[in-house]
């Protein structure tokens, strides 16, 4: 099962991308693992790529989608594989699209995490962290994990922010691109739905809700994937 996976950052993309990983037993592919491995590795396109990072650049699509090409024909991904944070724009799902089909690969499933933007927000500047264990799951603007003042609602023990979820400027800042309907991720979003809208459901695209808890959510996308 070859799977595309959007959505904003706040929304929980993470939380259910691993649930699909392991309903199909696939590797979740990430661009920022693809390129520290071929950075380390010394492979050309690493080299490549570290010379426009070392310059505070964008790597450019010419080298980013041959990487993520070369990671998805690996042994690992030959029952599928969930691509996960690219295309982040629509000139690289349209490139992205084009370098898949000359390659003979189908997208098989697009899923997008539906979230509204001040949500997304909310949610990234309400997490807590407890000292004790990060996994214990804190949010000051979920209900159902919200924390006891400024104690773990599982442990008791006190909770810390991260300093990136407290920079609206950052959050600001990749929400646009996210949200950006003409150009941004959005228009990506968009373009996979009118492939999808344009061949009779295939690739077949997945909506979620992403406003519930996180079991309401995986409970819908567990639901979808199996229709």
């Amino acid at each position: 099962m070859k799977i595309l996976f959007f959505g904003p950052n706040g929304s929980g993309k993470g939380t259910q991308g691993a649930i699909v990983k392991e309903k199909y037993q696939i590797p979740h592919i990430e661009t920022g693992v693809i390129f520290r491995d071929n950075i380390s590795r010394g492979t050309d396109l690493g080299k490549e790529a570290k010379g426009y990072i070392d310059r505070g650049e964008l790597v450019p699509d010419t080298i980013t989608i041959p990487m993520i090409l070369d990671r998805l024909k690996k042994d690992d991904c030959r029952n599928g594989w969930l691509l996960d944070g690219f295309p982040r724009n629509l000139t690289q799902a349209r490139e992205m699209d084009k370098a898949l089909k000359a390659e003979g690969i189908d997208v098989d499933i697009v899923i997008e995490m539906v979230l509204g933007r001040q949500i997304a927000k909310d949610r990234i500047m309400g997490r807590r962290l407890c000292v004790n264990d990060n996994n214990h799951p804190n949010n000051v603007f979920i209900d159902a994990i919200r924390p006891d003042g400024d104690k773990c609602r599982v442990c008791g023990g006190d909770l810390k922010t991260r300093s990136d979820d407290q920079d609206e400027g950052a959050i600001d800042q990749r929400h646009n691109i996210y949200y950006d309907e003409e150009t941004g991720t959005m228009a990506a979003v968009n373009f996979y739905k009118g492939l999808s809208a344009g061949n009779n459901g295939m690739p077949r695209f997945i909506e979620l809700d992403g406003r519930p808890g996180v079991k309401d959510v995986s409970k819908e996308l567990m639901d979808k994937l199996g229709e």
